[in-house]
């Protein structure tokens, strides 16, 4: 739970927030007074998330929505329906989602590397510019903007070149996003989780998750709590003189 309650009357959206990290993200804004729209591609997955949110206080409101990320028509359908249900466009945007499709560079199909670039990379451009567009259009005064990149965005990992590089373009996306809208109170920044327990690494061989534990200086798995309250603290005030940063939450992996 939450030590504060400093998302109070803010209207937030997560992507991806039907499982794993997004899940996370959504029950730790809930818990600090925010109200959440959980979007997921997954109807089921986001009205799982939903019913596991706090909603105590006067006010706070939740909802979920299906969208695909990588179509526009989908983001901007989901931006018209937040707007039809609040009145408002949300202040707090999370983008957590994310697929993988891995597969080695000599082997990898080209549709494979498409899709992966389609929806962790221009997915999250597509959510920024709606959202940002509904802000500067409302005249909103602030906002925040977080996109849940990776750390191997910037080392690189063996048979993730698709991943990797969708994930190096967020930091250039949110980098680029924060120079360009902070002139209207919007800030942008990019959290960059390490190895993180969530349904994408339940797949992965035990003999490789203790290999990747024992490159973690602090020798364990993170969890997508602990990215949630990275995300938590850049969607709140405490946060405010805070643009175009990447925090890294891995654990002190390939730390320099």
């Amino acid at each position: 739970m939450a030590a504060t309650m400093r998302l109070i009357s803010r209207l937030s959206l997560v992507t991806g927030g039907g499982s794993g990290i997004g899940r996370a993200v959504c029950q730790r804004l809930a818990s600090e007074g925010a109200s959440v729209v959980v979007a997921d591609i997954s109807e089921e997955s986001a009205n799982e998330t939903l019913r596991s949110l706090t909603g105590d206080l006067r006010g706070q409101g939740h909802m979920a929505a299906v969208v695909d990320v990588s179509s526009k028509e989908s983001v901007k359908s989901l931006i018209t329906s937040i707007q039809a249900q609040y009145f408002q466009p949300p202040s707090v945007c999370v983008n957590a989602a994310g697929i993988t499709q891995d597969d080695f560079l000599l082997n990898m199909e080209e549709e494979h590397f498409d899709r992966v670039i389609k929806v962790n990379l221009k997915g999250s451009f597509l959510v920024t510019q709606a959202v940002a567009q509904a802000l500067v259009a409302c005249g909103s005064s602030k906002g925040s903007i977080i996109t849940v990149g990776s750390i191997v965005g910037k080392v690189g990992n063996l048979g993730q070149v698709n991943y990797s590089a969708s994930k190096a373009g967020v930091e250039g996306l949110t980098r680029t996003s924060a120079k360009e809208l902070s002139r209207f109170g919007i800030r942008c920044n990019c959290v960059l989780p390490g190895f993180i327990s969530t349904p994408m690494t339940e797949k992965v061989p035990e003999k490789v998750i203790s290999k990747m534990k024992s490159l973690v200086p602090l020798g364990r798995m993170g969890e997508p709590a602990e990215v949630a309250s990275v995300c938590a603290f850049l969607a709140s005030d405490d946060s405010c003189y805070i643009t175009g940063a990447s925090v890294e939450v891995t654990g002190g992996l390939f730390m320099g």
